[in-house]
């Protein structure tokens, strides 16, 4: 028995990995976050499977679920949305997990900051612009954010800053981040990455909390802020040079 930890993109089936699809045909247990995962991803759990929306339980009630799985020598999918490498609360399971001898793996999955990406057709690293991405989230009513980790000081470092987790608090973000970036710069919210009703909103820095009002977005958005956003006048990358294609 195993517990698959399996990253299931930003949620449409067809963003899952191909091992991703095997894992969830392949595991009698499921265990998901209702909030991000659609139905056709867990179409394909195998007939029978039990399947299990973790958005209002405990840590414990979901480690409950997996020990009991492992009781029965059935492995479990246990889905979260995006990757599994950050916010994803992974770190807190494999403790437990470890701690009950429960052996697990991990699937790596799309990310939520890629697909955003990829709905703002934009690279969020641009040769001479910003060379660096910062993922992140706003502290409020969440974990603590450790020192030295505000937006501010952040922000300071440049490049292309990522939030998740905090389109809800887009008036501190934007206030926080227009000290260091300042008001005018390029900044934009992707809602529902990769879903039939994506959003996809592209302002100034100060303008964007009213956007986001306007289009009544709450959750399941990534902020993006950063020149890099609307950079047209940029040198080529050095990549694909004749001086490193063709040296001498």
């Amino acid at each position: 028995m195993t517990v698959h930890f399996i990253g299931a993109g930003p949620g449409p089936a067809d963003l899952l990995t191909v091992r991703a699809r095997d894992l969830i045909a392949a595991s009698p247990v499921c265990l998901y976050a209702g909030t991000y995962v659609l139905p056709d991803v867990l179409a394909l759990c195998p007939p029978g499977a039990r399947t299990v929306d973790t958005a209002a339980m405990t840590l414990t009630e979901i480690v409950d679920e997996m020990l009991a799985a492992h009781d029965r020598g059935l492995d479990v999918a246990r889905l979260a949305s995006g990757d599994l490498s950050v916010f994803s609360a992974l770190a807190e399971q494999c403790r437990r997990l470890d701690a009950a001898g429960v052996p697990y793996d991990l699937c790596p999955g799309v990310p939520a900051y890629a697909a955003a990406s990829a709905a703002l057709r934009r690279e969020l690293t641009v040769p001479g612009v910003a060379q660096t991405v910062t993922l992140t989230r706003i502290a409020v009513s969440a974990t603590p954010m450790p020192n030295g980790e505000g937006l501010a000081e952040l922000g300071r470092a440049a490049g292309t800053l990522v939030l998740h987790l905090s389109v809800h608090r887009i008036d501190e973000v934007a206030a926080q981040l227009a000290s260091v970036y300042g008001p005018d710069c390029p900044a934009a919210v992707v809602a529902r990455a990769g879903h039939p009703d994506e959003i996809v909103l592209r302002d100034s820095l100060d303008a964007l909390p009213a956007a986001v009002r306007a289009a009544g977005i709450r959750s399941a958005a990534i902020v993006v802020v950063g020149p890099a956003l609307a950079a047209e006048h940029f040198p080529d990358s050095h990549l694909y040079s004749a001086a490193r294609c063709r040296p001498g």
